[in-house]
């Protein structure tokens, strides 16, 4: 990788938008080795990003418990996980700066869990068969990013980055074929701005709020991702849509946010329906162990309750067509800890000596080992349920959390627009088709703290004689004037209905067409139906207020309006793509028993889509995949 020299790296600047786990990162690294930062977040605090919700853990290849992990287990899981649609390099290397990320971060003093003897500790996740992952109780994302906060705000108060919260990025700038700044929006005052810097760095998380109803947090949005998109970068893979089957079941119409239980859960937790139809209704703890289908169990035996998301969630999704669903809505199935409970007691019970223990000692000594372990996910759980999950199975049901797909960039996650790069959730470079769980922060921390700091360099180091930007120059002005005639037309159409009605019938058209399964009827109805909402969002949507405030309900509208362009691609990428792999089920593609049928011959590509203008149309451009250190075969988790 060329290099910039430490003399050099004061004379650049870098605008980062994004304060997640790989922003926070990024601006903190790039600030520590130099560079001058521009830091953007539309939070009032870079510790409100949305990677404060993951709980479960961090992937690491340390093989702390001995059992065979290695660099190549965890580049082999993470790519047979994605159902062999990743790039082999990225997740190479992503496998070998895992073991790095938690050194930086157990010196940070993550407070993650350690064992009795006070190595760090590591429980097992969805799609592998060791024990990788690293863990602060169900709190890991949030531990994670209060430790890039701190070396954040060590670089804020040094001066080598610049803060600016309540900002939001509503245009990239173009200069001569270069990203070369941002317009952002003053969400206090409204106030629209330019801001220029010598490259530009997106770690703006995923779009799976584009179904409204997601784990993801009510802000989360595709809208700084989307423009750079239509100045120019490539947007990869859009239809790989993660589906996560530990969710707490949607319980009512007007819901506008569902709630995620870590599939740490699925480590100790059993899942399981009724075997007869009519035992649906019943209480389940009087529903006897001869009448439960353990069906992840039976079906996939060497994986168990620890498949992948992707699978978890087709099979959930099976047994409730059955009818064998459960809870008010018959769409649900039970987590259920009983037997992990009762292990755990009889194993205390023993450690303290106590000789024959009754059925309560043991079940009171197992609850507090589970509490320990998951306590405060109970805690959640409960409030939001009125359920005590210690006593009754808790109720899960497959919902949208993360996408796979985003703006297409290179090794170096460089887009397509030199000069802007992407990291994090943002791209689409190191899951394929299906995320493992527990990678979400390895790949954002990876990316932010040891890749972007080097790979940046190979464009930078030809920037070192560019003089300061200035946000003079006609494109920052076009750009900004593209920017208030978007937000006057918003505000203009003056019409009767509201921005949340037409997101959640975007939603609503997304979920039954292109969410668990598709198809290419209901994709095609789709595509004309998201067209139509569109059409009809512009004409009658209505947005109060005006620019020069605070203003949420204009922020909301700007971002519906690039989720409905956002929804049309995806739905396109999904008819493209006729086969089955990961979180992309089309129904015309399985193999028995409803497993995902993969077509390697026409379909082993990353689709990179081009922007072709205000109607909608894209070309699309296919970067082959090819495996050399890796056996490609039929993805099993029997």
């Amino acid at each position: 990788m060329p290099l910039v020299a430490p003399n050099n790296k004061r004379r650049i600047e870098i605008i980062v938008v994004g304060t997640g786990l790989a922003g926070a990162a990024a601006a903190a690294t790039l600030g520590e080795l130099g560079y001058n930062v521009k830091c953007f977040t539309f939070h009032d605090s870079p510790r409100r990003a949305h990677s404060v919700a993951a709980q479960g853990g961090i992937n690491a290849a340390k093989n702390y418990q001995n059992d065979g992990d290695s660099v190549y287990r965890l580049f082999y899981d993470t790519i047979k996980g994605g159902d062999y649609r990743s790039r082999e390099a990225n997740v190479h290397r992503l496998a070998e700066v895992s073991r790095d990320i938690i050194d930086q971060c157990a010196a940070q003093g993550v407070p993650f869990a350690r064992e009795y003897g006070g190595l760090l500790a590591n429980r097992s996740f969805g799609g592998v068969q060791v024990s990788r992952t690293f863990y602060a109780r169900g709190q890991t994302g949030q531990q994670l990013l209060i430790g890039a906060y701190s070396a954040l705000s060590r670089q804020i108060a040094r001066g080598s980055v610049e803060m600016f919260n309540r900002h939001e990025m509503l245009d990239l700038v173009v200069v001569d074929g270069k990203a070369r700044g941002i317009i952002t929006r003053n969400l206090v005052s409204g106030k629209i701005e330019r801001h220029a810097a010598h490259c530009v760095v997106l770690a703006t998380g995923g779009y799976g709020n584009v179904f409204y109803l997601s784990t993801n947090a009510m802000n989360s949005n595709v809208s700084a991702a989307w423009r750079a998109h239509r100045r120019g970068a490539y947007f990869a893979n859009p239809c790989y849509t993660q589906i996560h089957p530990t969710c707490i079941p949607v319980s009512g119409e007007y819901q506008s946010k569902l709630t995620l239980m870590s599939e740490s859960l699925r480590n100790d937790g059993r899942v399981w329906v009724p075997k007869k139809k009519e035992d649906c209704k019943k209480d389940p703890r009087e529903i006897k162990e001869e009448d439960r289908d353990y069906y992840l169990e039976r079906i996939y035996p060497a994986f168990g309750n620890l498949v992948p998301r992707d699978v978890a969630s087709r099979a959930a999704k099976y047994v409730t067509d059955e009818g064998r669903g459960v809870g008010a809505t018959g769409l649900a199935v039970y987590l259920d800890f009983s037997s992990a409970i009762e292990r755990y007691g009889k194993a205390q019970a023993n450690m303290k000596g106590v000789s024959s223990p009754s059925k309560a000692q043991i079940t009171e000594l197992g609850e507090a080992v589970v509490k320990e372990k998951y306590g405060n996910l109970f805690h959640m759980y409960e409030k939001i349920t009125d359920e005590n999950p210690y006593k009754t199975p808790m109720k899960i049901f497959p919902a949208v959390h993360y996408t796979m797909g985003g703006i297409w960039v290179d090794y170096n996650l460089q887009t397509t627009i030199p000069g802007c790069f992407a990291l994090g959730e943002a791209n689409f470079s190191d899951h394929g088709a299906n995320r493992l769980g527990a990678s979400a922060l390895m790949q954002g921390l990876a990316d932010g703290y040891f890749v972007i700091p080097y790979t940046i360099g190979t464009f930078l180091s030809k920037e070192i004689r560019t003089p300061k930007i200035s946000t003079d120059l006609p494109e920052f002005e076009a750009a900004e004037k593209a920017v208030k005639e978007r937000i006057n037309d918003l505000l203009n159409v003056n019409g009767n209905e509201s921005v949340e009605s037409f997101h959640r019938r975007l939603g609503r058209i997304m979920w039954d067409n292109c969410g668990m399964s598709r198809n290419k009827e209901g994709l095609t109805k789709a595509r004309t139906l998201i067209q139509e909402l569109r059409a009809e969002y512009h004409k009658n949507v209505f947005v109060p207020g005006s620019n020069d405030e605070y203003n949420p309900e204009l922020e909301k509208a700007l971002r519906v309006a690039d989720f409905m362009e956002l929804g049309e691609l995806m739905v396109c990428d999904a008819l493209n793509r006729n086969e089955s792999c990961g979180g992309h089920f089309r129904e015309e593609y399985q193999e028995g028993g409803g497993e995902a049928k993969r077509n390697d011959k026409d379909y082993m590509y990353v689709a990179a889509w081009d922007f072709k203008g205000e109607n909608t149309d894209w070309d699309l451009h296919k970067e082959e995949l090819e495996y050399n250190n890796i056996e490609v075969k039929t993805r099993s988790y029997k």
